[in-house]
């Protein structure tokens, strides 16, 4: 869903009904999840009823409460699941106060107020450390990314906008005894959007990087994340190409606080999420590797360490870290070792080198390190703006978003401390300035009648700090400038000198006896508007000054790293001159910051830290009535129960709403005030409802505007309505006219068009009918020009016919279509070819087991087709391998003819030579004989040599006269069988010998050999059953029955 103006589906008094059960729905609930509005709270002048409110919100995983237009964020320390797209799905568009307290509707409202009113906002989170302002800054970014009109280009501009937070945490980013990710630094975001809605672009601004952190860390604190995130989570590759070691505990930067590694942190997941968010912000492959060169040649850095030669000057104690720190920041081992042991140093027209004591080095080292890392943090910030830039100038609104790091108090406070706190006490003075000065004021000036409410302006000690000539930076600049030995000490003592009476300034000198015990006497302690915060002062002048040798900088001149020339350019401004220190720069960054903020309408959300030991479910009375009193939440309530929640100048309310009454639409000619006046009683506006100033209306409930705005919507739509209906109304009353005149002479074309179509289709189809019956007429005679297209259309027809019918097997090859005359040739060779295709296919299609059945088949009926009587029974029956198994023969016997290799065996009966008994006997066909076998022994074996030939009758009998050579009397003569499987038997026979004329076919009488001198005889005919017997003439007579009668 994305922020378009919404139907309005239910009357202004629906509306109004159901914002009034909502609000009485949360007064009715309070007793158990508190009240969503400190406005509506009976006691609220009361901070303990405040506090009560708060816990018991907590306690039910309420983090959200409004102070009118306010939000306060309790940090749950835990994950809530409120944060769904089904949620901030729900919140779209909605009003402020229709639905329970959340981030989502305070940044759905900021943007539509933003849409409706085409100004600028911006959205202030603040709060103390490891409150929760960095995640708030998240959501509200992710809400936009994902509410906001999409398109590819607009899509592309929301990934950078939501990549650029991993990528700035893991870079400015730290774990410290109250947070473990802890900002430090300070960003503000503008999230740039068209007319449409649409986030088209983004700038970043950052302020005061803590650059001390990476060269020292306190105990229990981590350097900046991308370092472990590195070392941890970096590719094998990676880390061989950088010289580092998968180990933090190696690298002197990352363990002085003696915490590398955090149960909470997942540093190689961070990282994994931090590669693909830079390749999402357009960071190139050299981008990246001159990155990471640079983060690990701070690391290396660090792990120089220096001892003291015989002069006492510094000297390297190993080589190899400056190999590495060479490679990675293209310079010379030799100068880098120079620079870092002397240092340049300039006497009138002469520049003289100058060695280094170990102390020194330690600080050049250090010093390059900060430099380093802190430019490299304003290009990579840099190179994110450019990704983020519009490319298109045109009008566009901005909303800001200020992440910045909260009040910090910690059992040692530095410099860094001093700036943060200070940035703090700014930020506090501006919201003082832009809600409770500015509203008692605007009251006052307006001549509204109120109860003015007692506020905390800390402007006394904003001007503490920064005060001219009198003020902590003053001092401390005029001491980091001042020629001789400045110390700390010094600077405590000036300040000391010129600000020891301030109230809110004390030390162990001036304080009394009681406060001296807890103050040491480096010590100075500032009593904040968060309470009071003892600073050490040492390593205040250092820190302020962060000078960065001359020669340090004309080395990094010299680097080859890309990134590195970026930020030491050889044209750096008046070299020669010493440049502004830390807490100048930072308080012109701030004043900077306030006079951006001042050109926008505020927002605020106010983070609140439940406990110190981040554990989620306690909360702790005292430290947050601590937080509820220093973030001025008491005075923000009372002054918007005395005051009033909307107003307006006169001429932007009237111009807005002057369609409500008909006594202001269209146009107002009076003044201003006495228009909206007539509007307000014309709306029914009740007296305690509104007050008119001298310039602005006031509306006390957001209720009532509510209500204004919806009638407004319906309004809205009821006038476009009307205006579309009455332009409508003229468009197409003039267009009628011309619209009847052209369609009448469009209708007269189009007949006259379609008449004369369609003659000559009739034309047409006449000259056609005429060809085809005159060649139909003439078909028989030779192809000319009155038959010519008849014959091509009997042709065309008959081979579509044919297609359409054509056989689908050999066998319905009598199925062929009749063709006509014309067409008798070119059918014959058609259907020879199409025969032909399909016994090639039909042969293609068959396996080797069936072509060799076939190829017995065709030897079959080369021998007995036609000349056997029963030769078409047995054609469709297949033939086997062999009639009787392995098995089924006798063993003895099968071993005398194994050698033989056995081919084919069948069962045959066997007739006596003399007396013609059937005998049941084995006939085995081997490589070279044919052995007849009874059930124990070979009775006879026919060499393939001796056989003369077979003979068989041509009737249907399955006797078969199997003729051998009988040279010797004591051989056996010729064989008298009968075989069931006849056709196969002398096929096989016939393949084995391979003799086609082996087998003779015979009609009456068989002459066999019975032995040699001796003859017989076998007499077939044909009778009306089959019978086998000896006749009176001693010959063996075979009748069978003809194939016919069967």
């Amino acid at each position: 869903m994305t922020h378009v103006a919404l139907e309005v589906k239910e009357s202004l008094e629906e509306r109004c009904d159901r914002i009034l059960r909502n609000m009485e729905a949360s007064l009715t609930a309070r007793d158990r999840v508190g009240i969503q509005d400190f406005v509506l709270l009976d006691a609220y002048t009361s901070e303990t009823a405040f506090l009560d409110n708060l816990r018991k919100r907590f306690h039910e995983n309420l983090i959200y409460t409004y102070i009118g237009t306010l939000l306060v964020s309790v940090n749950p320390y835990k994950e809530l699941d409120i944060y769904s797209e089904k949620q901030m799905d729900t919140y779209v568009g909605v009003n402020f106060f229709e639905l329970p307290p959340h981030i989502h509707a305070l940044a759905d409202n900021v943007f539509r107020t933003m849409m409706s009113e085409f100004g600028d906002h911006f959205i202030l989170i603040s709060g103390e450390s490891g409150a929760g302002k960095t995640e708030a800054s998240k959501k509200i970014l992710h809400f936009y990314a994902v509410s906001c009109p999409s398109t590819k280009i607009l899509d592309n501009v929301r990934d950078r906008l939501l990549v650029s937070n991993p990528v700035l945490e893991a870079f400015g980013n730290a774990q410290t005894l109250k947070n473990d990710n802890s900002s430090r630094f300070g960003k503000y975001m503008d999230i740039q959007f068209d007319h449409q809605g649409g986030a088209v672009g983004g700038h970043i601004l950052s302020y005061l990087l803590e650059k001390s952190r990476v060269v020292h860390q306190n105990h229990g604190e981590r350097n900046f994340h991308i370092f472990y995130q590195l070392v941890e989570g970096g590719e094998e590759d990676l880390l061989r190409w950088l010289g580092l070691e998968r180990n933090c505990q190696h690298y002197n930067y990352l363990v002085q606080g003696n915490c590398a590694k955090v149960s909470s942190i997942n540093d190689k997941s961070d990282w994994k999420t931090v590669r693909k968010a830079l390749s999402v912000v357009d960071f190139g492959e050299s981008d990246t590797e001159y990155l990471f060169g640079i983060i690990a040649s701070v690391l290396h850095l660090g792990n120089i360490e220096f001892e003291a030669d015989a002069r006492g000057y510094a000297s390297l104690r190993n080589g190899q870290e400056m190999h590495w720190l060479s490679e990675l920041l293209g310079i010379p081992a030799e100068v880098l070792q120079h620079v870092l042991t002397h240092r340049k140093i300039e006497a009138k027209t002469e520049e003289v080198s100058s060695p280094l004591s170990v102390d020194h080095a330690v600080y050049a080292r250090d010093a390059l390190a900060k430099a380093v890392y802190g430019r490299t943090f304003n290009w990579l910030v840099g190179k994110i703006n450019q990704s983020l830039a519009n490319a298109d100038s045109s009008r566009m609104n901005v909303i800001g978003l200020l992440d910045i790091y909260g009040f910090e108090v910690f059992n040692i406070n530095s410099f860094e401390q001093f700036c943060i706190n200070y940035c703090n006490e700014k930020l506090q003075q501006l919201f003082i300035q832009l809600t409770l000065k500015s509203e008692q004021e605007e009251y006052e000036a307006e001549g509204i009648e109120w109860e003015p409410v007692p506020y905390f302006n800390n402007k006394i000690i904003c001007d503490l700090v920064e005060e001219k000539h009198r003020g902590i930076i003053s001092l401390l600049d005029e001491e980091c400038l001042r020629p001789g030995e400045a110390t700390d000490l010094t600077l405590l003592e000036k300040m000391e000198e010129t600000i020891g009476g301030h109230p809110h300034f004390v030390t162990h000198k001036l304080a009394d006896q009681k406060t001296r015990k807890t103050l040491q006497r480096g010590d100075f302690r500032l009593l904040h508007y968060a309470g009071e915060v003892t600073y050490c002062v040492v390593g205040f002048l250092d820190k302020n000054n962060d000078l960065l040798y001359r020669n340090g900088k004309e080395v990094m001149q010299q680097s080859k790293n890309a990134i590195i020339q970026h930020c030491f350019p050889p044209s750096e401004p008046d070299r020669k001159k010493r440049p502004e220190t830390v807490v100048t720069q930072f308080k012109s960054s701030l004043a900077g910051l306030t006079q951006i903020l001042g050109t926008k309408e505020p927002w605020y959300v106010r983070c609140v830290k439940p406990n110190e030991a981040k554990e989620p479910g306690r909360f702790d009375d005292v430290l947050v009535r601590h937080q509820v009193k220093y973030l001025g939440l008491m005075e923000h309530l009372r002054v918007r129960r005395a005051g009033f929640a909307y107003r307006r100048k006169y001429e932007i309310f009237l111009q807005r709403y002057k369609p409500l009454c008909p006594d202001t639409w269209p146009n107002w000619k009076g003044a201003a005030a006495e228009g909206v006046r007539i509007l307000v009683e014309h709306l029914g506006y009740k007296a305690d409802e509104y007050e008119m100033g001298r310039t602005k209306i006031f509306i006390r409930h957001p209720r009532t505007l509510f209500a204004t705005e919806d009638a407004f919507q319906v309004c809205k739509h009821k006038l476009a309505t009307r205006l579309q209906a009455k332009y409508k109304g003229y468009r197409v009353k003039g267009d009628y006219q011309k619209q009847k005149g052209a369609a009448t002479k469009i209708e007269n074309c189009w007949r006259g068009l379609m008449a004369r179509k369609e003659r000559e289709k009739r034309e047409w189809a006449l000259g056609i009918i005429k060809r085809f019956i005159k060649g139909f007429m003439a078909r028989s005679e030779p192809t000319g020009a009155d038959n010519r297209e008849y014959l091509a259309y009997v042709r065309q027809n008959y081979l579509t016919r044919l297609k359409q019918n054509l056989p689908q097997t050999l066998v319905r090859s009598d199925s062929w279509l009749s063709p006509p005359p014309i067409m008798k040739e070119a059918s014959r060779l058609l259907k020879r070819l199409f025969l032909r295709h399909l016994a090639r296919k039909y042969v293609r299609g068959i396996s080797e087991e069936r072509k060799a059945q076939l190829l017995l088949k065709v030897r079959t009926s080369c021998m007995f087709k036609g000349k056997k009587e029963n030769y078409p029974l047995s054609v469709r029956s297949p033939f086997l391998d062999t009639r009787i198994d392995i098995q089924d023969m006798n063993m003895k016997a099968l071993q005398m003819i194994q050698h033989e290799n056995v081919k084919y065996g069948v069962p045959v009966v066997k007739y006596d030579r003399n007396g013609f008994r059937p005998r049941p006997r084995q006939l085995v066909f081997t490589r070279d004989a044919a052995h007849l076998l009874d059930e124990a022994k070979i009775k006879q074996t026919i060499r393939y040599g001796s056989l003369k030939g077979v003979s068989v009758s041509d009737l249907s009998d399955n006797f078969l006269i199997v003729h051998v050579t009988c040279g010797d009397i004591k051989r056996k003569g010729d064989l008298v069988l009968q075989c069931d499987f006849l056709f196969e038997a002398l096929t096989k026979l016939s393949a084995i010998v391979d003799k086609r004329d082996l087998i003779r076919v015979v009609r009456g009488s068989v002459r066999f050999d019975i032995q040699p001198g001796r003859e017989g005889f076998v007499d077939f005919r044909s009778g009306h059953e089959a019978l086998v017997y000896r006749a009176k003439n001693g010959h063996l007579t075979v009748e069978s029955t003809s194939t016919e009668s069967r």
